[in-house]
């Protein structure tokens, strides 16, 4: 019996094989590379989309690193793309590699990116797919049930890949009893017409030896080519739309993604390891687990490896497989090298079952200016992209680390979020802490942002005019478009920005967008000190939306709903933060709230909260009378619980180190009736809940030993020194 399907043409003797293959299957990639060797066709046709033709001589490059992607998209519409991955165990990577060793053509034979990208894909949402729908999706799926499997993935490895081989011919029978009563939907048939009618372009050129490298399921449709007449029906009057194409960077992670065909894997580190250890892979696999835990330091033994080797092929046995599989080696990892801890069972998965990685195209890859002036200043600053997270430190002080910042903070603007801002440790302002992760799908952004300029701060810089020249945007979009800028450090782009501020700032009347627009306009300032970025003009700009601010701010909170008044307390605690950074701001700001103190009629929790502000600032003395009369029988238990939830929105220690406060919300509490104390309840819960734990355990002890609920007690210090200096001699303490 022979290891391939062929395909009957008009006018044989033309052979055409056809290697029906599952989608990065490192065992289809192994069968494939060694029947193309045994066939030595003159010309490989592999499924995908032919606009990448001109690129296949690439795959030779030696900077080309797999996993990549070929990378479809439509120019000016970010919507329209797709990708094609292959990863080293890919078969048609192999067969790409094949063609370009062995010196002979390589096309692609799908339906072109152009016609896919122009139909309508299916909404994700759709329910209640047919039976050959959800062959479609996954054949390897039916065929697993079929056999008894209940679990894909274990099936394809007792079948194919641990066989060492892959039997073409009857993978392609199977496909046939499955595709038995199947009728393709208009898109699949489009695909497979369009197969046909690229093997019939090869015979017509006058190929005479043609291997096909597809998926699986194709294979039954184009075992009989046939006359072109019926697929240039189907093909006719297609959408077309105009679509680029290059290859980019893949990872391993998003192999198990859906994207330009076939279904993904959810374990490519494993199956990597399976095409490049065909000697031995149990033992390699779980010596490389061991590996990856001591690294860790986590004591792992010999001793274990081989004990967790013996366990992995038992169960092979027990379970009635050729070979242990990844379930297998899974479980004797966490039996024996992690002792039934989840935790290092995790660590295998995500450095080895998944094992990311992250891909590279050689230089002579088509990009546009923008991806190679982004290449280029990833080189000069030393900053790779990597597939996994991984955690940067900077220091603002020195040229390279500011650097860094400027890129990462420009390719936030052009909508590449490579790294994410961290909290740092310390206070420093100079310290800046990222996460960077490398995804695919940025090369798309790039591409969009391509019109903006050839290199990334040219491109930042258009960006920030177009967001600022954008019709409704908000005035604090726009002041958090100035601190971006700063951050990014492209002063050119501020007098835009500042104009757009200033035209929008003259016209809006709500105080609220006045009081969200200044915290980022006031912070902006900074970043002329610590980045050495000119920021001259803010700071008037900021005093005059904090002078509007403070007289606007009594009509301001004045009619509030409860969703409201808690809304204006954050930005009243926003404005106070920001007004400490103005020359003279801060006084400004505390007038305005002490005149608004002794106002009647202001919602209960921002009247708390502008009394606490104060009193922190030192400009009350009588907060303790205030909060008597806010809790007092004259107000209802719901305003007096939302006073108490705006004055300790700070936190809970001014309760913990004052103990007249706590006992007047304790006496309060306990003088409340049964239904007014369940009315107030939840608005409680949530002002303790946002307390720090030690807090809320302080105020519990206070409450419980009875020191709440102490009044005013008169000490004689002179009486009492005498106990005192007792106890304390008793004590050790002197």
């Amino acid at each position: 019996m022979t290891s391939t399907a062929r395909a009957a043409t008009p006018g044989d003797p033309v052979t055409v094989t056809l290697l029906g293959v599952r989608h990065h299957g490192p065992g289809s990639a192994r069968a494939v590379a060694a029947e193309l060797a045994r066939l030595k066709p003159d010309i490989v046709l592999i499924e995908g989309p032919p606009e990448a033709d001109g690129l296949v001589a690439l795959a030779a490059d030696p900077g080309m690193e797999p996993p990549v992607a070929l990378l479809a998209h439509v120019p000016g519409d970010p919507t329209k793309a797709a990708f094609w991955p292959f990863a080293t165990f890919s078969p048609e990577w192999q067969a790409l590699r094949y063609a370009a060793e062995a010196g002979v053509p390589a096309r692609f034979c799908d339906l072109p990116a152009a016609h896919s990208l122009a139909e309508k894909e299916p909404e994700p949402g759709d329910d209640d797919p047919t039976p050959a729908q959800v062959v479609r999706i996954d054949p390897i799926a039916s065929l697993a049930a079929a056999a008894g499997y209940d679990d894909p993935e274990r099936w394809w490895e007792d079948a194919v890949e641990h066989r060492g081989d892959t039997p073409f011919e009857v993978i392609a029978e199977a496909m046939a009893a499955v595709r038995e009563g199947y009728t393709p939907d208009e898109r699949e048939a489009r695909r497979e017409a369009y197969m046909r009618r690229t093997v019939r372009v090869a015979v017509k050129e006058g190929f005479g030896n043609i291997a096909v490298v597809c998926g699986a399921w194709h294979v039954p449709a184009l075992t009989t080519i046939g006359p072109a007449a019926a697929d240039d029906r189907i093909l006719k009057g297609l959408p077309k739309v105009k679509a680029e194409m290059t290859w980019v960077p893949w990872t391993h992670g998003r192999l198990a993604h859906w994207s330009g065909y076939g279904a993904g894997v959810t374990s490519p580190g494993w199956y990597a390891h399976l095409f490049a250890t065909p000697d031995r892979p149990v033992e390699r696999w779980l010596t490389d687990a061991a590996g990856v835990l001591r690294d860790e330091g986590i004591p792992v033994s010999s001793a274990h490896v081989i004990e967790s080797v013996r366990l992995a092929h038992s169960l092979a046995v027990v379970r009635d497989r050729p070979l242990a599989g990844l379930a297998e080696v899974t479980e004797a990892a966490r039996a024996v090298l992690c002792e039934g801890d989840e935790l290092p069972v995790e660590l295998i998965q995500r450095r080895m079952v998944v094992g990311e990685r992250l891909g590279h195209v050689p230089d002579s890859t088509p990009m546009v200016p923008l991806q190679r002036h982004l290449r280029e200043e990833q080189r000069r600053l030393r900053l790779k992209p990597e597939a996994l997270d991984r955690e940067l430190e900077l220091d603002l002080r020195k040229p390279l680390d500011l650097d860094r910042s400027r890129l990462l903070h420009r390719l936030r603007l052009l909508g590449v979020p490579w790294g994410e801002p961290r909290h740092t440790r310390g206070k420093g302002t100079f310290k800046e802490a990222w996460a960077l992760q490398w995804r695919p799908e940025f090369d798309i952004s790039l591409i969009e942002a391509a019109p903006l300029g050839v290199t990334v701060p040219a491109a930042a810089v258009a960006r920030i005019a177009e967001l600022a020249a954008k019709e409704g945007a908000a005035l604090a979009d726009l002041t958090g478009l100035v601190e971006r800028a700063l951050l990014a450090d492209l002063p050119g782009s501020l007098p835009s920005v500042l104009a757009a501020i200033g035209d929008r700032a003259a016209v809006d009347t709500d105080i609220r967008h006045l009081m969200a627009a200044l915290p980022a306009l006031v912070r902006a300032q900074r970043y002329g000190d610590v980045r050495g970025t000119p920021a001259e003009g803010l700071a008037v700009i900021a005093t005059s939306l904090l002078a509007r601010i403070c007289a606007g701010l009594s009509a301001a909170v004045s009619g509030l709903d409860d969703e409201n008044a808690r809304g204006m307390v954050v930005h009243v605690d926003a404005v106070t933060s920001a007004s400490a950074l103005l020359d003279e701001g801060r006084e400004r700001w505390l007038a305005a709230l002490r005149a608004l103190a002794d106002r009647a009629g202001l919602p209960g929790v921002v009247e708390g909260r502008i009394v606490r502000i104060l009193f922190d600032a030192d400009r009350l003395g009588d907060a303790d009378a205030r909060m008597s009369r806010a809790v007092s029988i004259a107000h209802p238990p719901a305003r007096a619980a939302a006073w108490i939830e705006g004055f300790l929105s700070g936190g809970g220690l001014l309760l913990v180190h004052d103990p007249r406060l706590l006992a007047m919300v304790d006496d309060w509490l306990m003088g409340l009736r049964g239904d007014a104390f369940v009315e107030v309840l939840p608005l409680l819960r949530r002002t303790f809940g946002s307390f720090a734990p030690p807090e809320r355990r302080s105020i519990a002890s206070r409450v419980r030993s009875g020191s709440a609920t102490e009044k005013d007690i008169d000490y004689d210090d002179d009486r009492a020194a005498p106990a005192v200096r007792t106890v304390m001699g008793i004590l050790g303490s002197g």
